[in-house]
């Protein structure tokens, strides 16, 4: 078990939490994941066939004309209008199983966040969705995972799970979504994790904001929510704002920085440019994996880029096995936080995979995800997303060390995106 101070949700809508207190091992009527994809594809007119898929686009061109002018053209929605319920029936369908087992015998996470993806732009659909249109003119994406809480280390592999969510939060174009996930356990479903996503709307082409309906709290309790959200936003602008590629570390930082120097140089020669390396403790440049995927049209999403739950997938896998190695025991997932969307991947794509160790404390281990696409025409190399992973081995872990100043702001980066997952929890 996690600590027990990652067990207690955040505050939840009343019908979220009325779903959290009054758990059954009954769920008639509730879709599940394959039918959350094939509503998807029914919403944006997509064809299930790779060859159709530029013939699909091109229909959906013709929806500009349904884009609003303005948000205030569109109608309110209240947060209880995009609540969904999806169940993963791991224990009453044991043949689906199989897809989200490791080899632990436990659940694999990055099919979780695969899941959640898909879930999250559903929900947002159900928000935007207009009675007059068989197809919605919205391309709705995701554009960052806000964060991923979880309060159980174990997911079991035959149990049932359900998801929950809503939207929380409105922009302009963008919405704030919170997605619950429950397991059944005697009877009743008891929390397994929270998550929170950003997702944007885009017009039928994927090129440009479109306007989505405003979001109106109905209680005080949904008042606070719709502030939650509204602080989220300002906190993630802070964050880019302090962000060590644009400003300098802080006082302390920088004396984080200079005392790891000191403890890593060599007094024997008394220079600055020999440097030892301390007890039970491995160079950042040696707590390293990497990995490439060719984007195939199997991970294809609705709008024909490569899929963004398949991306967290294998940026997940990647990490996991990076903070594996270098615990030299088991890892479980703790938090997922920041992940950024920066640019779409296209099917064909060459993608590269980089984890690194970047942060330590005890048998905590923060691990970077660096994701670019390489064209091997031009040769050239494009970031699309910096995924954040914080782990918890059985054992205590070896301190990371930096070497270099660039070393040091990944590692101070790492300690300030560990010091934001534990506050929270």
């Amino acid at each position: 078990m996690l600590p027990a101070r990652l067990c207690i949700m955040r505050k939840l809508p009343s019908v979220l939490a009325r779903t959290l207190t009054s758990g059954t091992n009954a769920s008639p009527g509730l879709p599940d994941m394959s039918e959350v994809r094939s509503k998807l594809r029914d919403i944006v007119g997509a064809s299930t066939n790779w060859r159709d898929h530029v013939q699909a686009m091109q229909e959906r061109k013709a929806l500009h004309t349904l884009l609003a002018k303005r948000q205030e053209d569109l109608p309110p929605r209240r947060m209880k209008d995009s609540y969904l319920e999806v169940i993963l029936p791991l224990g009453s369908q044991p043949e689906i199983r199989e897809k989200y087992l490791n080899v632990h015998n436990t659940v694999r996470f990055g099919r979780i966040l695969e899941d959640l993806d898909s879930l999250g732009v559903l929900i947002c659909y159900t928000h935007t969705k207009q009675e007059m249109q068989q197809r919605s003119p919205l391309s709705i994406v995701t554009a960052l995972v806000d964060k991923i809480n979880l309060c159980q280390k174990i997911i079991h592999p035959d149990c049932d799970i359900k998801f929950t969510g809503n939207v929380s939060w409105v922009g302009k174009t963008s919405m704030e979504v919170k997605m619950h996930m429950l397991q059944l356990h005697g009877g009743d479903y008891s929390p397994v994790l929270d998550a929170t996503f950003v997702m944007v709307a885009r017009d039928p082409e994927n090129k440009r904001p479109a306007f989505v309906n405003p979001l109106i709290p109905e209680s005080p309790e949904e008042e606070e929510i719709f502030k939650q959200g509204e602080l989220n936003k300002l906190k993630r602008v802070e964050f880019s704002t302090a962000s060590l590629l644009k400003m300098a570390p802080t006082a302390e930082e920088r004396n984080i920085v200079h005392d790891i120097f000191l403890n890593t140089l060599d007094t024997r020669t008394v220079s600055f440019r020999s440097r030892k390396l301390p007890p039970n403790s491995v160079w950042m440049e040696d707590a390293k994996l990497k990995g490439l995927q060719i984007c195939h049209p199997e991970e294809r999403n609705i709008f024909n880029r490569i899929f963004g739950g398949f991306l967290m997938r294998k940026a997940f896998e990647l990490g996991w096995a990076t903070a594996c190695s270098y615990g030299g025991s088991r890892p479980f997932i703790v938090s997922v936080d920041d992940i950024m969307f920066q640019k779409p991947v296209e099917v064909g794509s060459l993608l590269l995979l980089s984890g690194q160790v970047c942060y330590t404390e005890k048998n905590y281990i923060q691990i970077r995800v660096h994701s670019e696409v390489y064209n091997a025409n031009t040769r050239e190399h494009h970031t699309t997303n910096i995924f954040h992973f914080t782990f918890i081995s059985e054992n205590e872990v070896p301190q990371v060390v930096p070497k270099t100043y660039g070393e040091s702001m990944l590692y101070l980066d790492g300690k300030r995106h560990f010091t934001a997952v534990m506050n929270e929890m």
